[in-house]
């Protein structure tokens, strides 16, 4: 391989994306605009993404003060429909908690955002969680008080003089995170949410992947919650602590209409996928071709259109709002020219896909079939980025005859043993351009001592052979016919893991009864 793009090679992105802190602390202008519906070539091909309808309304502000059930109180901004005289309009409007954040910072953007709504009939919060901005306390990100908070934001705009009582909760990363927690803990009057970017266990997804510390989220924890950093590495397996911020741990209360908007290139999108997986009949999966962030700005952005026509039904009780015609709608990555598009299937991966088995070969070739038995070697010898070459093992098929869909979540079933008493395997995949240039698609990780359970360690002998399963989070790529599909091996991949293990040599073996790759792909 000539070069090796550590980035996943994407459309043009917007200033509108998010920065790659943890949760990124959010800037102004990842928000909706005041825009409705897109439209263009990239638009789904669905009427509910082509939604929209006039404003009738101005929007009117009022800074309040959220009581809580402990006696304390929540900072929010409050945007209601109004008249041009700037007083609030007559009448009782369905209500949506638009985010519940650790952001203060950008609470007025977040309220420009708010206002493409307010000016279509909706209450719209933007609520401070306990201990940012004008919220007394400490930041504990979604800890059982917090979404205790989150229960009592919800029942107080219901209880407004100017509600109807039926409220939506909506938000990016850090709120997407609270929309779904709001969920599965079901307040009286919470009727649907929308989840942008969220996640589906704060451990998994974010803190320990595959059991392994990750330092991208450590600027964040200092920034936005400092005491994390003393908390979470009180636990570092999984336990009721994570637990009780978890959405998997509760899935089967994940009954509202759940609107998850997903992004391929996001870090995030592992959790989505499992989110929907858990409840297909009620979670709708809308997964674009966006990094971290809204998909307003970026690259086949879907506008409020739809988030609208999901409100309009679910909360404004308009049946004539449509909803997304399937269950999932998916755009094939990489981009224009390369893939298909905007595509939509009853479920996911799509009915059609399979499996498709490849085995590690001991001359560094991934193929169907049998070979002889044999083993490949690299050293551990962390803090090299990305890994030098003795510290990598690299696999790769033959050109492919035609092109081949990468459409849902892999597994690496590396079979290896250790010097060392413990190991990381990070088994990351990469799309192989016909002149050797590379592209990182997906990627996976696990620690040696973690592969049984993230609840308890499972002991690593030194020199005995260890089956190892690392999950590789799903994507929806295409690899061109000519192209090769190209599996690294490695201890580093710095910053999705912390390089944490002790040095030695890990012994990966191949061949007959050795290490597999299975994919889960669609022909044609």
């Amino acid at each position: 391989m000539h070069a090796q793009r550590e980035n996943q090679q994407r459309p043009p992105l917007s200033r509108r994306a998010l920065c790659s802190l943890g949760l990124a602390v959010p800037l102004t202008a990842v928000l909706p605009s005041q825009a409705g519906a897109v439209s263009g070539p990239e638009l789904p091909p669905d009427p509910f993404f082509a939604y929209d309808r006039p404003a009738r309304y101005e929007v009117v502000r009022e800074d309040v003060k959220v009581p809580l059930r402990d006696g304390g109180h929540l900072a929010g901004q409050l945007y209601r429909p109004g008249t041009s005289a700037g007083q609030p309009a007559v009448g009782t409007f369905p209500g949506i908690v638009y985010e519940y954040t650790a952001y203060a910072d950008s609470a007025e953007a977040f309220g420009r955002g708010a206002a493409y709504f307010v000016r279509r009939g909706y209450n719209a919060l933007v609520c401070q969680v306990r201990g940012s901005g004008d919220s007394p306390g400490t930041v504990d990100p979604f800890s059982p008080q917090e979404q205790r908070d989150n229960h009592d934001v919800i029942e107080w705009l219901a209880r407004h003089p100017a509600s109807t009582g039926r409220i939506g909760q909506m938000g990016v990363s850090y709120g997407g995170h609270t929309a779904l927690l709001a969920a599965v803990n079901r307040p009286p009057h919470l009727k649907a949410v929308i989840p942008v970017n969220g996640l589906h266990d704060w451990y998994e997804n974010t803190i320990h992947r595959g059991g392994i510390y990750s330092p991208r989220i450590r600027e964040w924890q200092q920034t936005v919650a400092p005491d994390t950093l003393r908390t979470y590495a009180e636990h570092p397996l999984y336990d009721d602590f994570w637990r009780d911020r978890s959405v998997m741990s509760r899935w089967e209360n994940l009954t509202l209409p759940t609107l998850e908007i997903n992004g391929w290139y996001d870090r995030y999108r592992d959790g989505m996928v499992k989110n929907y997986r858990a409840r297909p009949h009620n979670v709708w999966l809308v997964s674009g071709p966006w990094e971290h962030g809204t998909p307003e700005g970026q690259y086949a952005g879907i506008g409020n259109g739809p988030y609208l026509a999901w409100w309009d039904h679910w909360l404004a009780g308009d049946r004539r709002a449509p909803l997304p015609a399937t269950h999932v709608t998916s755009y094939e990555v990489p981009g224009p020219g390369a893939g298909r598009g905007w595509q939509r299937f009853e479920q996911w991966p799509p009915r059609d896909a399979r499996a498709l088995t490849l085995r590690l070969g001991p001359d560094g070739t991934l193929r169907p079939g049998s070979a002889a038995p044999g083993v490949a070697a690299f050293d551990v010898n962390t803090g090299t980025t990305p890994p030098a070459e003795h510290q990598q093992l690299r696999f790769t098929t033959p050109p492919l005859r035609h092109d081949l869909v990468l459409a849902g979540d892999a597994l690496a079933d590396i079979r290896a043993s250790f010097t060392a008493t413990d190991g990381n395997i990070a088994a990351v995949l990469y799309d192989q351009a016909p002149d050797g240039t590379g592209t990182r698609i997906t990627e996976g990780w696990l620690k040696a001592s973690h592969r049984d359970t993230h609840t308890r360690l499972s002991p690593v002998e030194p020199g005995v052979v260890h089956p190892l399963g690392v999950h590789i989070w799903p994507v929806h790529h295409r690899l061109s016919a000519g192209h090769r599909l190209m599996l690294r091996i490695s201890s580093d991949d710095y910053p999705q893991i912390d390089s944490d293990v002790p040095a030695g040599r890990v012994t990966v073996r191949t061949g007959a009864a050795g290490s597999t790759l299975r994919l889960t792909v669609r022909t044609g």
